[in-house]
């Protein structure tokens, strides 16, 4: 029988009716219950001393927020999967790396970025000095990173020891340096902060007349 004939054609659709009879139902679509009924957030915290009230939304990453939202684009973004280390901020006073953090995960904490080391007019920082004396940088793209890590070891109660400098370091990629001159600023910013003998360094004498 010729399968374009009117007879030919009546057979071919009874046979996909059978088959679609004989097909499982498919399943009906459950979706997951939504768990928040907003996906914006208001959030208050302190960004390098200030205080900062925004609205933002659940998936937004806190480098976006500093870089876009608030236009403090020293934190520099690099792999984006918290490897590098170039986007290193420090919230609560602990190095964190903004690129795996969401901002709503900010509310009511206290951030640093590297804008807040030296201000217009402040003297550089001990790590800063450091830095800029042991020329613990070339391109600059992760220099920022490596600051606030710094920061947060010369924070410390007690000196860190050797093995906690390097541990802290390993968090930060560097492709120009060698990390020769980025180890000696540490150092150097270390003994600044804590002397030689490991301890707090005192503050210095002002002069008299001061």
């Amino acid at each position: 029988m010729n399968p374009l004939t009117p007879s030919g054609t009546a057979s071919q659709d009874a046979q996909g009716t059978q088959d679609a009879h004989d097909a499982p139902a498919a399943l009906p679509v459950r979706m997951p219950p939504l768990t928040e009924t907003s996906g914006w957030h208001a959030v208050r915290l302190s960004v390098n001393g200030a205080p900062v009230t925004a609205q933002v939304e659940s998936r937004l990453l806190l480098s976006d927020f500093l870089r876009d939202r608030l236009r403090l684009t020293g934190t520099h973004v690099g792999c984006e999967h918290g490897v590098c280390g170039a986007c290193t901020v420090l919230i609560d006073d602990v190095p964190a790396r903004s690129c795996l953090t969401l901002a709503v995960q900010c509310d009511g904490a206290a951030l640093r970025t590297v804008e807040g080391l030296a201000r217009d007019g402040t003297p550089l920082t001990p790590v800063q000095r450091a830095f800029h004396t042991c020329h613990g940088m070339q391109c600059g793209f992760c220099t920022p990173g490596f600051l606030m890590t710094a920061t947060a070891l010369t924070e410390q109660p007690e000196r860190p020891t050797g093995p906690e400098v390097a541990d802290a370091l390993s968090g930060h990629l560097c492709r120009c340096t060698g990390y020769r001159t980025i180890r000696s600023a540490v150092r150097q910013a270390l003994d600044e902060t804590y002397g030689a003998d490991g301890r707090t360094a005192a503050a210095p004498e002002p002069e008299r007349g001061e």
